[in-house]
This record gives C-alpha cells, structure tokens and sequence, in this order.
C-alpha cells in the first residue's frame, strides 16, 4: 500500500472486518446457515449477511445478540497505536 491516504483508509474498515471474519468462522464452526444464526439472534438473514459481508455497522446490542447466538461472548480492548500510526 503506498498510498498513504488509502493505507489509512484501509486500516480505518479493518475493525469491520475483524467482526465479520469472526462471526463468519463462529458460524461455519458451529454448523449454522445465516438463516438458522438470524433466527438464533431475533434479526432476519439479510441482517447477518450485512454483518458478514461489513456493510453495515452494528450495535453493540446487535453484536452481544450475534454472540450470545453463537455460544461465544464480546471482548472489547482498546490498544495504543504504534509509532507513525493513526493522526
């Protein structure tokens, strides 16, 4: 990535990812089709294939639905950014 404006961009969307690669794992870990976790978590597919595909950008409350759908529960930090990093 050499341009800097869409490196920053790039890592700007990564959280987003992060959330959908997780629920993506957890989901095909645990058998479920994005129908059968929407109906788990009270939201409809299209909700989850949003989530999935980081098109939307969740609630917590969602998010804590989601998890508790999957057997799996939230962990949130928040970590210094390395030298050269962010502003």
């Amino acid at each position: 990535m050499r341009d800097p404006a869409f490196a920053t961009a790039y890592r700007a969307l990564e959280p987003e990812f992060q959330v959908a690669r997780q629920v993506i794992r957890l989901r095909l870990e645990r058998g479920l089709s994005q129908e059968e976790l929407a109906k788990k978590a009270g939201t409809g597919q299209p909700n989850i294939s949003r989530l999935e595909r980081a098109t939307i950008n969740p609630s917590l409350h969602f998010l804590q639905k989601v998890a508790e759908a999957l057997g799996a529960e939230i962990e949130i930090k928040f970590k210094p950014l390395e030298a050269g990093e962010g502003t």
